[in-house]
């Protein structure tokens, strides 16, 4: 996956267009991320001992990959991956053509 865990995104298409927000969860196998502050949807839950009260949470739900685009350096790019000197394979940013921090 070319975005992972922590990284800063900006959603490219849909009702959240524009915004950006920090990657809190990637499902590689379903193609979606979890992205802190967008796409928010609303669950009915029941009493639990975690959630004592139940009623209405308010959460966000995953959002497809294609939608998002790496922020680095407060830059929106895309991303490629390249070959370190030691063999390492490391993503860039093509925009910059700097690598992303890992």
């Amino acid at each position: 996956m070319k975005i992972k865990k922590g990284d800063t995104v900006k959603v490219i298409s849909g009702n959240y267009r524009g915004k950006t927000g920090k990657v809190l969860k990637v499902m590689p196998k379903r193609d979606r991320a979890i992205v802190e502050g967008i796409n928010f949807i609303k669950r009915h839950t029941r009493p639990s001992q975690s959630i004592p009260q139940g009623g209405i949470i308010e959460r966000e739900a995953s959002i497809h990959i294609s939608n998002l685009m790496l922020v680095v350096n407060n830059t929106p790019t895309r991303v490629g991956y390249t070959q370190l000197e030691d063999g390492k394979k490391v993503r860039f940013a093509k925009k910059i053509g700097e690598t992303v921090n890992e």
